[in-house]
């Protein structure tokens, strides 16, 4: 698509019709369509709600440390209560042809409250038996006075929630017993078993309570994963829960002998389950990391990011598509979540890019793979390198470091695929006309300063948590010299977006704590580590190739932190069993979760995508994958080539980066078919096993692939020359 100058513009510099800005709005709060959006007192109630419980985790990370086992159910137990105030669990009332539900039914729900709140007293006063002396509960007292009426209510309230229809300025019945069921829960955690009663979980002597508390906690946890994250988490959380008695009957190395309902449930909300590893994270890591989003946010620091690229990256072929990369890259990174980074960045830069030429497919395509990578983008990589940290004992810093080659070789990768795809179409950039002015945007530059302080701090030995405070606290100062001061108003602002952005990702990290529960209660973990050892004795490769197919199975339709969390517990124990390194390992099942989010059938960024390109779903997921292809590539690179994660000499690590840049853009140029010129079917054979052989990173494989590269090389740039069509000019 050539074009030609603007005859309204004359001879004028066309600078001087530069706007100032592209993107605006990349900031605003995404509001779901079952995100209720109250008026009145109600918002100003469930506004201080989310500002109270985004202020409490700030103040006992940095001021007032809480009893750890207390943090973590109170971290749970208020993402519950927040979640069932503000997602309703079915359609909204007013909305097309949907009525209200009728009067009876919500007296019946109202109806439901005397259980839930019987069940809230009975925890009162069974802490006030055991002030007085008591050393436990009599069983029958907790199980007919507050496990039976709690798990009535829970469930009752579940069922009508899904019927229940109100309009969205209001909270439905069913959902105030659900959160009164939520404080049931916790109560009883908290004040009955927070006692040395803790000591008999798993045994004969636990008390009946503590099942029937992890019981409703659990459907709490299913039920609000539903409604914020969709049904893929809740099903395999479901078989996994039905694997606990179903498996004692199953064939194979599937089998085990059996849990009693009393002896699973007494474990599941404690630090082998629900409280693991994944709620730990999430109540302190993620949840920082969140207040620092929802900081940036607020500053307007995401609309800043998204110009930066444009004034940078706009004019050259293809424009958008490479705005998209940084962009996403940047925003990704912070955002923790693929799909909601689509939808962020994606609404400007896939119109942006059908609009110079990318068809709706390719443009979608390239959104959901940038996005996605923004989840392996140190130093903050969404939020699953301080689930590996917590899991592998690992210092944070490290894994970051070592994430950075990968990292570079991804976003390369999706960087040769657009150039190449833009050249071979002969598309344009933008007209300096069109995008903002790099000189203007480069004086606010300071607006990086949060994410600087945040590397410079934990490179300094900061702790995660100080890290993360000092940057949060930067971007409130920096937005004092930017056009989008914070005040007193901001910053609460920031903290209800704060408060309200965490709910999906702590449910999400407590219903993985589900499954990782199951795992390590039943065993299968182990019995799956040992199929994986009978495949390595057969072939390594065989058994990294289904160790690969399990996580992103294990990741389909799942966000990225459950879908990892999920993988670390099943797949990566077998993978350190046959002798792979730990942070190798850890790192092979990461990747594969992440680019589940762009792996067909059930691609979720890529279905994000598809929707505002308005192109297929599942072209839209096939054309991702292809854009992705060096993520599916570079994890196997870990394991031939540790290196590649900073483990070696530096002579070492320099010569794999090199050579698998190298590889990562002739794979690029197989893919797209376009080098310097079209390329023919058998140079693109060639240019594949010359990929391969600098990809897997061996020292002969290395030379023969550079010799094959140098050969391409030289042939293209005598049959093509620089390879930069006139039409391909950006103008």
């Amino acid at each position: 698509m050539n074009h030609t100058p603007d005859p309204r513009h004359g001879d004028e510099d066309p600078a001087a019709h530069a706007p100032e800005t592209i993107a605006e709005g990349i900031d605003e709060e995404i509001v779901e369509s079952n995100r209720r959006l109250y008026v009145g007192w109600q918002w100003l109630l469930f506004g201080a709600l989310a500002i109270t419980y985004a202020t409490f985790h700030l103040v006992s990370l940095n001021v007032y440390p809480m009893e750890t086992w207390s943090f973590r159910i109170v971290h749970v137990a208020g993402a519950l209560i927040l979640g069932f105030a503000l997602y309703t669990g079915t359609r909204f009332a007013g909305e097309g042809s949907v009525k209200q539900s009728p009067v009876w039914l919500g007296w019946i729900s109202y109806a439901l409250l005397i259980p839930a709140g019987y069940a809230l007293f009975q925890v009162w006063r069974m802490n006030q038996m055991i002030a007085g002396g008591a050393m436990r509960i009599d069983p029958a007292i907790e199980a007919w006075h507050y496990g039976y009426p709690l798990i009535f209510a829970t469930s009752a309230a579940i069922l009508l929630s899904w019927t229940y229809r109100q309009v969205r300025q209001r909270l439905s019945p069913p959902d105030l017993v659900l959160m009164l069921c939520a404080m049931g829960v916790a109560g009883y955690l908290i004040l009955i078993f927070g006692t040395p009663l803790r000591a008999s979980t798993g045994t004969s002597f636990a008390p009946i309570g503590i099942s029937y508390a992890a019981l409703a906690g659990s459907l709490l946890i299913l039920e609000l994963t539903r409604r914020v994250a969709g049904m893929a988490l809740v099903v395999i959380s479901a078989l996994f829960l039905a694997y606990v008695w179903a498996g004692p009957y199953l064939p194979g190395f599937l089998g085990y002998p059996g849990l009693s309902f009393n002896r699973f449930f007494s474990q599941l909300y404690t630090d082998t389950g629900i409280l693991g590893p994944t709620t730990a994270v999430s109540s302190t890591y993620i949840i920082l990391f969140i207040i620092f989003a929802a900081f940036l946010q607020a500053s307007k620091v995401g609309d800043y990011f998204v110009n930066f690229a444009f004034a940078a990256a706009g004019r050259a072929r293809g424009g958008p598509a490479k705005v998209s990369i940084f962009a996403s890259g940047l925003m990704g990174m912070i955002n923790g979540t693929s799909a909601g980074n689509v939808v962020s960045t994606g609404s400007l830069t896939i119109p942006l890019m059908k609009k110079v030429g990318y068809p709706g497919r390719s443009a979608g395509a390239i959104e959901a793979a940038a996005s996605t990578g923004g989840q392996i983008m140190p130093p903050i990589m969404g939020a699953g390198a301080f689930i590996m940290a917590e899991i592998t004992g690992i210092p944070y810093t490290e894994i970051a470091v070592a994430a950075l080659i990968p990292a570079i070789l991804y976003f390369l990768s999706v960087y040769c695929m657009v150039d190449f795809e833009a050249a071979r179409k002969g598309m344009r950039g933008m007209r300096k006309d069109e995008i903002p002015l790099f000189s203007k945007l480069v004086k606010q530059v300071y607006l990086f300063a949060p994410i600087i302080i945040l590397i410079a701090a934990l490179f300094m030995g900061y702790s995660v948590i100080r890290a993360g405070t000092l940057a949060t606290a930067a971007a409130a100062v920096v937005s004092w010299i930017s056009p989008n001061k914070m005040g007193i108003r901001e910053i609460l602002k920031a903290l209800q977006l704060a408060g309200t952005m965490s709910i999906q990702i702590i449910a999400v990290c407590a219903c993985a704590g589900i499954i990782v529960g199951v795992i390590s209660l039943t065993g299968v973990g182990a019995r799956f580590s040992s199929l994986l050892l009978g495949l390595a004795g057969v072939s390594q490769l065989l058994a990294l190739i289904f160790a690969m197919l399990i996580s992103i199975l294990l990741g389909m339709g799942m966000p990225t932190t459950a879908a990892y969390a999920v993988a670390a517990s099943v797949v990566a124990p077998g993978l350190i069993n046959i002798g792979i390194q730990p942070l190798v390992a850890h790192f092979f099942v990461f990747y594969f979760a992440v680019v589940s989010a762009i792996t067909p059938p059930v691609a979720l960024a890529s279905y994000a995508a598809a929707g505002i390109s308005g192109d297929n779903a599942m072209g839209t997921s096939v054309a991702s994958f292809k854009i992705g292809l060096a993520a599916f590539i570079v994890p196997f690179m870990f394991f031939y080539s540790p290196a590649m994660l900073m483990e070696g000499t530096w002579p070492q690590i320099l010569r794999v980066g090199i050579t698998a840049t190298l590889g990562i853009v002739l794979l690029a140029g197989v893919v797209q078919a376009w080098f310097f010129g079209p390329v023919k079917l058998w140079q693109r054979l060639v240019m594949f096993v010359g990929a391969m052989f600098m990809i897997y990173g061996g020292i002969y494989t290395d030379v023969a692939g550079l010799a094959i590269g140098a050969a391409l090389f030289m042939m293209q740039r005598k049959l093509h020359g620089s390879g930069a069509p006139q039409a391909a000019e950006s103008g």
